[in-house]
């Protein structure tokens, strides 16, 4: 066998090898130009603020310090703000996973009339939307300012997702699902105990698009619950910080201004980016290994099919 393997790689042209190796090297360049702005983020967090001004600063910190983190962390609303985007990520990951799953089984199956009516209606909302003032408006007399809810059901279908979640499950043979049938389960039995099992890579793909996404957000915040510091998620404490950091240092002479809290922390809106960066990616980072197999499955939807 060995030898066979060799024999094939001496048959092997030069234009082959040549084409491999240029791969090799294109997938390195790629992996560097991705890896270091994270890595040079993780830098500057981590180095002296004021010695961070005279740049230079690339993979390693020149001067160490936690201050930055400090600074950040010193808020004294940060940690509930902190619980509020755990909650509203996962409660809505949940959720919108959940129902969009749903839809798009009752879309997918051949038997309802409507489908292609359905499906329009739904694709339609993604090219036109109703707007910024009317969505509000909606959202007032809804009754959902000032709540958390306003986190959860606006975004509780995903038209994207239901369709990635409906090529998946078109993809199933469908004697499994007779087979479901003729042993008496109904729809919604026949959803949870047959179709959610084998769509699995579909929905840890989904999933971690809408953690993401409600992980990140901190506009609907500012839209709706910027009054209410109780609903205030990380992403709009961060975003804060960095607008009162940025416009301290625009007002006074220098670059660098000290923190108001009384610890004497020297922080500048570029040490203050980059910490809240990797604060903010932190918990995704940490997720995305334990979907990452299911992650891949549900990217090369539709690209086997049997």
């Amino acid at each position: 066998m060995l030898a066979l393997k060799k024999s094939r790689l001496r048959r092997r042209s030069l234009g082959d090898r040549l084409f491999d190796y240029g791969n090799i090297v294109f997938m390195i360049g790629l992996m560097i130009v991705t890896i270091y702005p994270f890595v040079n983020m993780i830098a500057v967090s981590f180095n002296d603020a004021n010695d961070a001004v005279r740049g230079g600063i690339y993979l390693w910190p020149r001067l160490w310090t936690l201050d930055n983190y400090s600074y950040i962390f010193g808020e004294s609303d940060i940690y509930h703000a902190t619980l509020i985007s755990f909650l509203r990520t996962v409660l809505g990951t949940i959720v919108s996973v959940f129902c969009t799953a749903m839809l798009a089984f009752t879309i997918s199956r051949q038997e309802f009339v409507l489908r292609k009516a359905v499906t329009m209606f739904f694709v339609f909302t993604m090219y036109f939307s109703g707007g910024l003032i009317p969505t509000y408006l909606l959202i007032r007399d809804l009754g959902l300012i000032n709540s958390f809810w306003v986190y959860i059901f606006p975004g509780i279908i995903g038209v994207f997702n239901m369709i990635v979640i409906r090529s998946f499950i078109e993809g199933l043979p469908d004697g499994i699902l007779e087979s479901a049938r003729i042993d008496g389960a109904g729809e919604f039995t026949t959803f949870v105990r047959v179709v959610l099992p084998l769509t699995i890579p579909a929905m840890a793909t989904v999933s971690l698009f809408v953690a993401v996404g409600q992980w990140n957000s901190w506009f609907d915040v500012f839209l709706y619950n910027s009054s209410n510091i109780k609903l205030s998620t990380l992403q709009y404490e961060l975003m804060k910080i960095l607008q009162t950091s940025t416009t301290a240092a625009t007002a006074s002479a220098g670059d660098i201004y000290q923190s108001q809290g009384g610890s004497g922390t020297s922080v500048t809106p570029t040490s203050i980016r980059a910490t809240m960066t990797i604060i903010a990616s932190v918990p995704i980072l940490m997720v995305y290994p334990f979907v990452q197999r299911y992650f891949v499955q549900g990217m090369t939807l539709g690209g086997v099919k049997g």
